[in-house]
């Protein structure tokens, strides 16, 4: 199987995966339960989304291991269970992707603020996302994405700890909102500064996930394009989250997300796939779309 550097100059995009939380909410994952969990008490589970999303064309696939970092576990008591959970995550995704598909490590943020705005270290931080990643490693990854994270120190430290693993690919994605000055993260990081500081401490790929739909997804997009020549991760939500008879639900369909695809990877996206409220019915449409368009 070619690496991830190769088939995205042969291909010219990649297609990535959809939702974990949402496909496992529906097999009955419960709020505020640790989904990582699910890795050592239901592995079936956990392997049938991984491999829905491989059935459905993806070229990357994620871990069930978002919040697998011990300082994230230690909120449910599971922080000696962090590098058991993790590797467990990757080999299951390791499994479904076979030598067809990447599987790239999901690392999320720890969940606490880094000093001075909390009480974390720096180091202690780093340590943690470490052993998470180290273990993703043993259990078959090929690469890591931090993923959805707003505080740019954080995300620093994820790859800090990356690089001490390893010199496998890493992709940086921030979440952003727009307001009235624009776009930026619930800590105030605006999309070329992210682009440019993430290049400058050695991330592989910067994107941008969750917190929105693909029409604001498209434009931060762009903006990061302005300020690097990495290349560039786009997982937008199924639309923003409408609270209808007590449940949060994303209403976008496979089909108007699929209609965008195009306006992404013309925008500067190379690496395309969906967050919140996503499915393999969207990732078909996505893969679909990319094939049929003339961007490259």
């Amino acid at each position: 199987m070619h690496g991830w550097r190769e088939r995205l100059e042969e291909q010219g995009y990649l297609i990535t995966d959809g939702a974990w939380g949402t496909q496992l909410s529906q097999k009955g994952l419960k709020a505020g339960e640790a989904p990582e969990l699910w890795n050592v008490e239901r592995p079936d589970d956990v392997l049938s989304v991984a491999v829905s999303y491989v059935e459905a064309g993806s070229d990357i696939i994620l871990t069930n291991t978002f919040g697998g970092s011990s300082i994230k576990l230690s909120k449910s008591g599971l922080q000696q269970k962090a590098r058991a959970l993790n590797e467990k995550g990757a080999r299951l995704s390791r499994q479904a992707a076979g030598q067809k598909t990447l599987v790239f490590a999901s690392i999320g943020p720890c969940g606490d603020f880094m000093e001075p705005l909390g009480t974390l270290s720096r180091q202690s931080v780093v340590d943690s996302f470490a052993e998470q990643i180290e273990a993703c490693m043993a259990g078959g990854a090929d690469a890591v994405v931090a993923e959805t994270f707003t505080d740019l120190e954080e995300a620093k430290a994820a790859l800090e700890a990356a690089r001490s693993v390893g010199t496998f690919p890493v992709v940086v994605s921030m979440t952003y909102e727009k307001g009235q000055a624009g776009f930026a993260t619930m800590m105030g990081v605006r999309p070329h500064q992210a682009a440019k500081e993430l290049e400058e401490a050695g991330a592989d790929a910067v994107g941008v996930n969750c917190g929105m739909g693909v029409d604001g997804a498209v434009d931060v997009v762009e903006l990061l394009r302005q300020s690097t020549s990495l290349p560039i991760w786009a997982k937008p939500n199924a639309g923003l989250p409408q609270l209808v008879n007590g449940e949060t639900v994303f209403k976008e369909t496979p089909e108007q997300m699929a209609a965008k695809v195009p306006s992404l990877l013309r925008a500067g996206a190379s690496h395309v796939g969906g967050c919140c409220g996503t499915t393999p019915a969207h990732l078909r449409a996505f893969v679909k779309a990319a094939r049929n368009s003339r961007v490259r």
